[in-house]
C-alpha cells in the first residue's frame, strides 16, 4: 500500500525528472540513440501516438528511424511528474509547436530498471 511519505520522494522525483528532460532533448534533437535507450527494450511496451499505435520495441525503433528530422522543436507546459515509491513515475505533459494551431499532449510511465528509468507505456495525442 502506498503512503504519502512515498508520494514524490525528493531524490526519486530529481532522478525522474532528469530522465524525462533528457528524452525531451533527445526528442527535439531527434538523438534517435538516447530515445532507444530510455525507452524498455521489450516487446509489452507500447506507444500510442497521434497516428500511429506501437506496440513492442521493435515498433517503436522502425517508428522513430522512419520519423522526419525537421520540425520537432516544442514548448512544453503544464509539466506535471509524479513519484510513486523507488520504482515507479508517471509524466504529463502538454506541448506546442510553432505554427501548429493543436495542442499536444504527451504522458510517460516509467519504472526503474536494472539499468535505470525506462519508459514502459506512452500516449501522445493532438486536441484542437
Amino acid at each position: 500500500m502506498m503512503t504519502p511519505e512515498q508520494i514524490d520522494q525528493p531524490a526519486v522525483l530529481a532522478e525522474v525528472r532528469a530522465a524525462f528532460y533528457r528524452y525531451e532533448q533527445a526528442l527535439v534533437t531527434n538523438d534517435v540513440a538516447t530515445l532507444d535507450a530510455l525507452f524498455w527494450h521489450e516487446a509489452r511496451t507500447v506507444r500510442l501516438g497521434a497516428g500511429e499505435n506501437l506496440y513492442g520495441i521493435e515498433a517503436i525503433r522502425a517508428f522513430r528511424a522512419a520519423r522526419p528530422s525537421q520540425g520537432l522543436a516544442r514548448t512544453l507546459r503544464n509539466t506535471v511528474i509524479t513519484t510513486f515509491g523507488d520504482d515507479y513515475a508517471v509524466c504529463s505533459t502538454e506541448f506546442t509547436r510553432e505554427g501548429v494551431a493543436k495542442i499536444g499532449r504527451q504522458q510517460q510511465t516509467w519504472v526503474r530498471m536494472a539499468d535505470g528509468w525506462r519508459i514502459v507505456a506512452a500516449q501522445v495525442s493532438l486536441m484542437s
